[in-house]
């Protein structure tokens, strides 16, 4: 059992859809994929900061779930992250309203002496230099890193973000974003780009059109669950990368085989995600709820053709 350390936002957002809207809740990068990872029983630890406006309850409800937040600091005159958006019916654009970096604009994390030996690293979205200076303090480095970034940063800290690529095994993004990294069209060419930047293996999220997992030529297709309801992406790209990563410190086995696997693992767990607003359905799953819906990605994947020689 591999120990993980997730760096990213813990955050608020507020969230418009044609489905509802909510107020200032629970959000941020590290904490759909904190969340999504605890299901595997696993020592993880969380890297972050929080204003003296975030609800100690939020924290507590993550350390029930056995995240370490011993790397979130907590800056008491100092106000959270704050996102808000706007989801057009497709759910697949959507409009940023307000960006507040607030604490965000001077963090600089410091990694727990406790997960200075984590043999998984999950780099969520954030600030290129946030994410190399992560990188920098750990000692040795781990068994597997991964890296989810966004086009905001490619749109303002490219240089940055190239060095950072440049140390992980595994990028995740969506195709926007891979069409934007590489300059091609085609998802093909582009993870054929984006491997020479560094990483081994480029896992490129389509939404509700599933996932592909790249590796020197390999491909691997994992689709989406059709859903009844679909109320919020907002953090499923996050719980993906939470369910990806999770599964493989849980096996510590970073295999090709065994990344297929986890993919499948990423989109059910994002399945859940989308269901309800923000992090509320991440917060209380059952086992058996995991259990029935990977048996549906079986059923919808599994099939046996007569191949003519």
């Amino acid at each position: 059992m591999g120990k993980l350390l997730i760096v990213g936002t813990v955050a608020f957002d507020a969230i418009e859809t044609p489905f509802g809207k909510t107020e200032k809740i629970l959000g941020g990068a590290a904490t759909y994929i904190g969340l999504s990872a605890s299901y595997f029983g696993l020592e993880s630890g969380i890297i972050s900061v929080v204003g003296g406006d975030f609800p100690v309850r939020y924290l507590d409800m993550l350390s029930d779930k056995n995240i370490d937040l011993e790397g979130v600091e907590v800056i008491k005159e100092g106000k959270t992250f704050f996102w808000s958006g706007k989801y057009d019916y497709n759910l697949n654009t959507r409009e940023t309203l307000v960006t507040d970096l607030n604490v965000l604009a001077e963090f600089n994390p410091v990694v727990p002496e406790n997960f200075m030996d984590c043999d998984f690293l999950m780099l969520g979205n954030l600030h290129p230099l946030v994410q190399m200076s992560v990188i920098n303090q750990i000692p040795e480095r781990p068994k597997l890193v991964v890296l989810d970034t966004m086009n905001f940063w490619m749109d303002n800290t490219m240089d940055e973000l190239h060095q950072v690529i440049a140390k992980v095994d595994v990028i995740t993004i969506n195709d926007e974003e891979a069409r934007q990294l590489s300059g091609e069209y085609s998802l093909v060419k582009a993870a054929q780009k984006i491997h020479k930047m560094g990483p081994q293996y480029v896992v490129i999220k389509k939404g509700e059109n599933g996932a592909l997992l790249f590796n020197n030529g390999d491909v691997f297709f994992a689709p989406a669950l059709p859903l009844e309801d679909i109320f919020d992406p907002t953090g499923a790209g996050d719980t993906f990368a939470g369910g990806f990563i999770g599964y493989l410190a849980s096996s510590h086995d970073v295999s090709f085989e065994n990344m297929k696997r986890a993919v499948i693992y990423g989109s059910n767990f994002a399945s859940f995600c989308v269901e309800k607003f923000g992090t509320e359905r991440m917060q209380n799953l059952s086992q058996n709820e995991i259990q029935a819906r990977l048996k549906e990605f079986k059923q919808l994947t599994q099939f046996d053709i007569e191949l003519t020689h």
